[in-house]
């Protein structure tokens, strides 16, 4: 149960709209075409400068495979267009449009809405 539980802590629901945004960190913090995390509410959020496509993301630091907080470390590409991060350890992949597993049957994960504005990186977020 404890599992669920902290999966359930990174659940949003953004199609209500964004209600915070938090400033992440500056451009120059996040390496081109990889992640880095970041810390809201005692969540980690793994943020994505995916340089090649001129595009950001953001999701769960947390891999729900075996549950360690590893996405940030992981490579990210793309699959049919749909950008992806693949977990570093076991290589299950998520679309970072949808949160989806794409190659197994693994619980989805969170994503949220990024905007980078006057050199910053701000996440949004609903709660």
């Amino acid at each position: 149960m404890e599992i669920v539980k902290e999966l359930k802590t990174y659940t949003e629901d953004n199609t209500n709209g964004v209600k915070i945004w938090f400033k992440a960190a500056r451009v120059i913090d996040f390496p081109e075409n990889g992640g880095a995390c970041v810390k809201y509410k005692g969540l980690q959020i793994a943020v994505f400068n995916f340089s090649r496509r001129k595009e950001w993301y953001a999701c769960q630091n947390l891999c729900p495979h075996k549950m360690q907080m590893v996405l940030s470390r992981g490579m990210i590409g793309s699959t049919t267009g749909e950008p992806k991060v693949a977990c570093p350890f076991h290589k299950k992949t998520f679309s970072l449009q949808t949160g989806n597993c794409l190659n197994a049957e693994e619980e989805n994960i969170s994503i949220f809405p990024v905007k980078v504005e006057d050199g910053f990186v701000y996440i949004g977020f609903t709660r």
